[in-house]
């Protein structure tokens, strides 16, 4: 009865009806729920059917089911016609996956207009249906701008470039805006053409902090740091979200000093991080092993109440593992309550650099009863960790548990299960398993195995996998072939020791000279980052 007075108290006060109420609900987190429950109970009670109400509603709709009920609501009441709450429909039924839905309502809508033609050719593309939704793209009058931006993301993200620039090139120019410009030299980049993306970019007659973030995130992967350079210092106005690319592409090559001046140099003109950027700062000073500089970035994320998100948590996690502190690691992921599959993984992958084998099995069994799902990352850390351990039985059962969860083999899980068999002895099962292995071993697994070889003075076995290695197509001999000498050597082979050095110098291989580099660090010694922790 308390509930059935709120719900009229409710109603009664919303001036229109509905709309101002469901708007306010439906922003507030967690509200969508209610804001569906308290409408359909209000129709119930014979209040009048607003159409207002069901666009918004359907923006919150995260079920198949709720959708079908607005649907359902909309026919009752002779709404179904209005453009708005079909459109609304359509988008929703495709976000749902129901794109057949979409397209049953698409074609009865008696009124269609350009947003509602959008929409169904962004449901098509949402589903991955390029075919279907260049058929409804060539029969749609009146494109506008965002339909061609549209059409070009959508072919350029599923890696048809090709098909991407035709249209971009058939494109009117009154309706190239700068988001089709932009969508273009993207689809380029993501797929590592920065020629034809540099092309197109150098072409646009205006830019916006996208795209040049696009060409800097490109060039990165591509691995041309100093072109991604370059571009960074033509931007006339960067953002924060610009300086995060490029700290983030000098990480993911290596640069955890480049990174690291940049990110002082960041600060310098004025940007405060974000969790964005602390990850990549985290994960330079773990390249570099700069335990006090890790630390420091954990202060400020705390001083500054940044959001510690799983992408943190493992970035610190992992920081602290990688510079040798186990124990700070462990305290950040045991404080933190909502981990994910990332965090469980830099938590394991801490253990076993750290060489805490039986942590790294008694974490993969902690996440195994809290129900949560390893990946073939976490198999491959746990594997990894076995081998160095000499854990045979504990690994073959990791490799049924691979297959219990339905996650394929891949090359360096092999590789870990070679080295471990060659380390116990097990010569001729690390060898059937190469052999059986559905791609080609590559230098480390056949490393591995000769390695064993040596290990063991087993020279039948280690002239099998030079054969093996002679009808390889990825691997490099010249490696194997002083692993091969060394063995013939061990074995007081004399003759066949110096054969094999003759075909080395014959094949003029060299051996590169190792080198090791130090590194003194002063960072964040004068920076207000340090005064902001003396606080």
């Amino acid at each position: 009865m308390v509930q059935v007075t709120k719900l009229r108290g409710i109603r009664e006060s919303l001036k229109p009806p509905h709309s101002h109420w469901c708007r306010c609900s439906i922003n507030e987190q967690g509200s969508s729920r209610n804001a569906l429950v308290v409408y359909k109970q209000t129709r119930h009670e014979g209040a009048q059917h607003d159409p207002n109400v069901v666009p918004l509603l359907l923006k919150a709709c995260a079920s198949l089911s709720s959708v079908k009920v607005l649907h359902a609501e909309s026919i009752k009441a002779g709404s179904d016609s209005d453009v708005f709450i079909g459109t609304a429909l359509v988008t929703t039924y495709a976000k749902c996956g129901v794109v057949w839905d979409a397209r049953k309502l698409f074609d009865a809508m008696p009124e269609r207009n350009v947003v509602t033609w959008n929409a169904m050719i962004s449901g098509y593309m949402r589903n991955g249906d390029m075919e279907s939704a260049s058929l409804v793209f060539e029969e749609m009058p009146g494109k506008t701008g965002v339909t061609w931006s549209q059409m070009i993301g959508g072919f350029a993200r599923n890696g048809d470039t090709a098909t991407a620039r035709r249209l971009f090139d058939e494109a009117p120019h009154e309706l190239k805006g700068v988001v089709t410009w932009t969508v273009m030299v993207d689809g380029y980049a993501r797929k590592g053409e920065m020629e034809a993306a540099r092309e197109v970019f150098e072409l646009m007659p205006e830019r916006n902090c996208f795209v040049w973030s696009s060409m800097v995130s490109g060039y990165c992967k591509k691995g041309s740091v100093a072109e991604a350079e370059t571009i960074f210092g033509r931007i006339p106005v960067r953002s924060l979200e610009i300086w995060n690319t490029m700290i983030a592409g000098y990480v993911q090559n290596g640069f955890g000093e480049r990174a690291l001046q940049a990110f002082e140099e960041m600060r310098a003109e004025g940007f405060e991080p974000d969790e964005f950027t602390v990850v990549s700062v985290l994960s330079a000073c773990a390249q570099l092993g700069l335990l006090d500089a890790g630390k420091q970035i954990h202060h400020m994320i705390e001083h500054k109440r940044l959001t510690v998100n799983p992408f943190v948590l493992s970035g610190l996690v992992d920081m602290y593992a990688k510079c040798g502190d186990l124990v700070n690691a462990r305290l950040v992921f045991e404080g933190f309550t909502q981990r994910n599959i990332c965090c469980w993984n830099a938590m394991i992958s801490g253990f076993a650099i750290n060489g805490k084998c039986r942590e790294v099995l008694e974490f993969f069994g902690r996440m195994e009863n809290l129900n949560i799902r390893p990946d073939a990352i976490t198999f491959l850390t746990v594997l990894s960790a076995c081998a160095h351990g000499g854990l045979l039985s504990e690994a073959l059962e990791v490799i049924s548990k691979m297959e219990a969860y339905a996650i394929e083999m891949g090359i360096k899980h092999y590789g870990c299960m070679v080295d471990l068999l060659g380390r116990a002895g097990r010569l001729k099962e690390a060898y059937d398993l190469i052999k059986r292995m559905p791609m080609e071993p590559n230098e480390t697994v056949l490393g591995a195995m000769l390695g064993a070889c040596r290990t063991h003075s087993d020279m039948k076995m280690a002239e099998q996998v030079i054969k093996l290695i002679g009808t390889n197509s990825i691997t490099r001999a010249d490696s194997h072939n002083v692993l091969l000498s060394n063995i013939y050597a061990a074995s007081e082979k004399w003759e066949k020791a110096e054969k094999m050095r003759g075909i080395m110098v014959d094949g003029e291989s060299e051996k590169i000279a190792g080198c090791s580099s130090i590194i003194f660090s002063d960072f964040f010694a004068d920076s207000s980052m340090t005064k902001e922790v003396s606080h």
